[in-house]
């Protein structure tokens, strides 16, 4: 097992599941539904700002639609985004609004890390041009959409990369090293 250095918890990484010894951070984003009247969210909007009603942990934002969805981020876990949605969905419910708590699903988990050194992101576009979008004056990073897993990977020159569109962290972590190879293949060298 080698060292982490500056990643996901302070545990060494297990080689066999991440053979490039870099574990991504995840970010999760889940939609609940909530069955919400739009009517009531203007006045619940009112009364969260006047209760400043925020669960502290897990430490999360919420979104919430007219349809009667949320969706929460930033927590952690699977586990947490769970909670984080169930204490959102508690919440509306001491302040009045008949709210009900279903259908919980991750829908994306979000993940990044940096492989500490500088990619050639012009040879990366021009060699896997069937699966990379890059055009500096609109967007700084490189957009790869991979096949299997179907995930995108935003790949920056400072080596720096964000991983989305997985539903399972496994896909996230498959992704990666499927990808670092061919980002080592374009290292950029450094000129002193």
């Amino acid at each position: 097992m080698a060292e982490q250095g500056g990643l996901e918890g302070s545990q060494p990484v297990d080689i066999s599941k991440h053979p490039s010894g870099i574990v991504p951070t995840l970010h999760r984003s889940v939609i609940s539904n909530m069955v919400i009247a739009s009517s009531t969210l203007n006045k619940l909007h009112c009364k969260l700002e006047m209760q400043n009603t925020i669960p502290r942990e897990p430490k999360t934002t919420a979104l919430i639609f007219a349809s009667g969805k949320m969706v929460c981020t930033g927590a952690k876990s699977e586990q947490q985004s769970k909670l984080a949605a169930r204490k959102y969905a508690r919440i509306i419910q001491k302040l009045g609004f008949p709210a009900k708590f279903k259908d919980f699903k991750i829908q994306n988990i979000v993940g990044s890390c940096d492989v500490k050194f500088p990619i050639r992101l012009e040879g990366l576009a021009y060699s896997h041009g069937a699966f990379s979008s890059y055009e500096p004056e609109l967007f700084p990073g490189l957009i790869y959409r991979m096949k299997q897993p179907k995930i995108v990977l935003l790949i920056f020159v400072s080596g720096k990369i964000v991983i989305t569109g997985a539903k399972v962290r496994d896909e996230t972590y498959t992704a990666f090293e499927n990808i670092y190879p061919v980002l080592t293949e374009f290292r950029k060298n450094q000129q002193w």
